[in-house]
């Protein structure tokens, strides 16, 4: 044996020795665990989720899927994996594609413990049912609080119907009268559209493409703020830390991160 032959060995057992010694290093340590919270929306639903997960749970990390289809999808696809996925697809409960959407993730849920269905009506009917929504996004005395009676009205109605477990909200008389394509519109849809009809043109206001920055930023970060843009919260300014508290507490959202076994620092 030459001496460059005796030298390309000893780099040869050297490196076998050293991806060894790596390899063992590896494998005592653990990989660290996180938390994904999928939604079915890349707009204003995601917008609005990352902001406020950003505020009471940072630890989390929020992706949005292009819809429901390709949510459903990415769960089924799921390894082995040793995070741990919270999964919020819309139940909207009179919706046929939904509910088969929905049955197939509960399966899903069901077959693997790091996986976690809340269930919410959707990103809109979640605002819409918000304590505060109408002190938040009107000053006493505005001009809008009459104008838009009936939609308050309807928001009243619809919420206190689905809240107390009565979901035929499409028999409720004010509701009938405010949406006339009703019958062709499932409770996404209405929810929706009354969210737009009651924040439109504040900066409260909510579209398919779109949430308002009174929603995503502290009191008052807004842009295009002009001085008579004045909302119910001109009197006592939050910051955006409160906001997400406050809609976390004043929704279902509580209740329904206890039962996946969120934590929010509050």
């Amino acid at each position: 044996m030459n001496a460059l032959t005796s030298i390309n060995n000893c780099l040869r057992l050297h490196k076998k020795s050293t991806i060894k010694r790596n390899d063992k290093g590896m494998k005592g340590k653990k990989m660290a665990v996180k938390t994904y919270f999928w939604i079915e929306d890349s707009k204003a639903g995601y917008m609005f989720w990352q902001k406020f997960m950003q505020q009471l749970c940072p630890e989390i990390v929020v992706e949005g899927k292009k819809n429901s289809s390709e949510l459903v999808r990415a769960v089924r696809a799921l390894g082995d994996s040793g995070n741990k996925y919270i999964i919020a697809l819309d139940n909207s409960f009179d919706n046929l594609q939904a509910i088969m959407e929905r049955k197939l993730l509960k399966r899903c849920t069901e077959e693997r413990d790091n996986i976690f269905l809340l269930d919410i009506i959707c990103f809109e009917y979640l605002l819409l049912e918000f304590k505060d929504l109408i002190n938040w996004i009107y000053a006493a005395g505005d001009e809008f609080i009459v104008k838009r009676a009936k939609a308050i009205t309807v928001r009243e109605k619809l919420v206190g119907s689905i809240s107390s477990g009565n979901l035929d909200y499409k028999d409720i008389r004010e509701i009938v009268e405010y949406d006339r394509n009703l019958e062709r519109h499932n409770i996404e849809q209405l929810a929706a559209k009354l969210l737009f009809d009651l924040t439109r043109n504040t900066g409260f206001e909510v579209s398919k493409g779109a949430v308002g920055e009174c929603w995503i930023k502290s009191c008052c970060d807004w842009e295009d703020r002009e001085d008579d843009d004045i909302c119910g919260l001109d009197g006592g300014r939050m910051s955006l830390s409160g906001k997400m508290k406050a809609i976390y507490e004043g929704t279902s959202l509580e209740g329904q991160f206890k039962k996946v076994g969120l934590e929010v620092a509050l």
